[in-house]
This record gives C-alpha cells, sequence and structure tokens, in this order.
C-alpha cells in the first residue's frame, strides 16, 4: 500500500508536536540563517572582479552555503515553519525567489504535491529520484522548468499569482545585474544560483531519494552528528516526511524519538 509508514501506529507513539514551537532567537536565526553567506558571496565576487580571480574561490564556497541554508528555509516556509506568520511565510518565499533564482511559490506546490504523491508518477518534484545518479545530474536543467511548468499549469490562481510576481521579480534582478547596473558581483551571483538550480534536482531530491519505495522506505536520513551540522541538518528527510510541521532545527531531536519507535528507518542513509 502507497506510503503505508505514514500510517503505521507506532508513529503515534513519537511526541512532535512540542517540536514545532520555536523560540525568540530561534526564528531570529531562521529568518537570517542565509544572510551571512549571501553577504560573503557578494563581497567575495566584488574582490574577484575587481583585485582578484582566486577570490571567486571563497565566492563558490559561500554562495554555496547561501543556497543550502536558502533551501532549508524557504523548505521550512513551504510548510509554514519558520516561527513567524503565515503570510510572513509568504513573503520570505517571495524573496528568496530573485535571489535564488527560482520562483518559490512554484517549488511550493510541487513540494507539497510531492508529500502526497511521494514518488509516484504525479510526483514531478521526485523525477530524479527515480533515475541513476548520472542521469540526475545531466537531467538537472529540466528540472526547474518542470516545476515551474506543472504549477502554472496545474496551479489555483493565488499560487499563479505570487508565480508571476516572483517571476517579474527575477527578471528584474537579471535586468540589474546584466543591463541597468551592470555589476560584475552580480552578475556572477544571477549565474551562481541559476546554475545552482540546475543541480538541485540531484543534490536536492536525488539524494535523500534515491533507491526508496513508495511504501515504507520512503525517504533517507543521516545519523552523523559532523555532517549533519555542516549541512546544517538538511538531511533528515524521512522525519520531514513523517511529520512534516516540525521545524528543521528540531529534527535531530525527532530523529531521535523515532529512533526508539521505528529503528529500522536510520538504515537508509544519505551518504
Amino acid at each position: 500500500m502507497a506510503l503505508e509508514i505514514l500510517r503505521d501506529p507506532r508513529l503515534e507513539a513519537v511526541e512532535w508536536k512540542d517540536l514545532c514551537d520555536l523560540g525568540p532567537r530561534e526564528v531570529v536565526s531562521e529568518v537570517a540563517i542565509y544572510v551571512p553567506w549571501l553577504l560573503a558571496s557578494l563581497v567575495f565576487a566584488h574582490w574577484g572582479a575587481t583585485w582578484h580571480l582566486a577570490w571567486f574561490a571563497p565566492a563558490l564556497a559561500s554562495s554555496f552555503m547561501f543556497f543550502l541554508c536558502g533551501l532549508r528555509q524557504v523548505h521550512n516556509a513551504f510548510h509554514y515553519a519558520v516561527g513567524v506568520s503565515p503570510k510572513g511565510n509568504e513573503w520570505l518565499m517571495f524573496i528568496l525567489s530573485p535571489l535564488m533564482m527560482s520562483a518559490m511559490h512554484a517549488v511550493q506546490w510541487n513540494h507539497l504535491r510531492h508529500h502526497r504523491h511521494c514518488m509516484d508518477e504525479e510526483d514531478v518534484e521526485a523525477m530524479s529520484a527515480r533515475m541513476p545518479g548520472w542521469k540526475a545530474l545531466i537531467t538537472g536543467p529540466q528540472f526547474p522548468v518542470r516545476l515551474h511548468h506543472a504549477a502554472i499549469t496545474m496551479g489555483k490562481p493565488r499560487v499563479r499569482r505570487w508565480i508571476f510576481a516572483e517571476l517579474a521579480a527575477m527578471g528584474g534582478m537579471v535586468v540589474l545585474a546584466f543591463g541597468l547596473l551592470d555589476l560584475a558581483w552580480l552578475q556572477y551571483h544571477v549565474i551562481a544560483m541559476t546554475t545552482g538550480q540546475c543541480f538541485s534536482a540531484f543534490f536536492a531530491v536525488w539524494t535523500v531519494h534515491h533507491d526508496c519505495d513508495r511504501t515504507h522506505f520512503i525517504a533517507r536520513t543521516l545519523r552523523n552528528d559532523v555532517k549533519s551540522f555542516v549541512s546544517y541538518n538538511m538531511f533528515y528527510h524521512v522525519e520531514h516526511h513523517l511529520f512534516p510541521a516540525v521545524p528543521t532545527c528540531h529534527l535531530p531531536e525527532l530523529s531521535k524519538r523515532l529512533d526508539v519507535v521505528a529503528p529500522e528507518l536510520r538504515s537508509k542513509n544519505v551518504w
């Protein structure tokens, strides 16, 4: 039976609702989590364009971390789990759209559908998880196109309005970078984020769903403190699918509780 793990009676023994609450400091952290990496990437890119190309190496590393932290924030916002108002979550998605060069309400529409249709033929987000890793990489540029097309053609009018506004903001970012302002560091950012979107099918989907099934082992997870710290807890993915309302910062604690009642779920590791 599809997604039978969601109906597993053992999950009723897992205390999770207390993990949905975020304290004031946690809210500030979740809202601003990507800001230091964004600023670092732009400063290093400016130095690379102005002084020496070697500065683009730390710029790329910082851009990678910004992309990771941006995914973390927007992923929580998809489930209205950042600790701000529902409207605040909507605006966080809007702000991150031009910063990450993807209409985040389109990604949200597909992501919520992914939770309902995990790994089946209607799950556009998980298309790469059904492929070999190499194919998920080379078909990556198709991924954002398919996400946007699906959300625009099947999403409700409210969703489409947000998507079109976000696409307009992304277009404005491109015009500023390559036309009105002609800033090398902003051009770098647009190119880096667009490239990152082309790899998201592999790094954000394939890594956490490959070789999983539609019944019990629907996603992968991680049980290494160092790797979890470096990845900002983004790979506690089976925990997220089972309890999507729990913010990312509390998933490590949720994983400990889940291991008590369903220890076999930790066997599918991300790496």
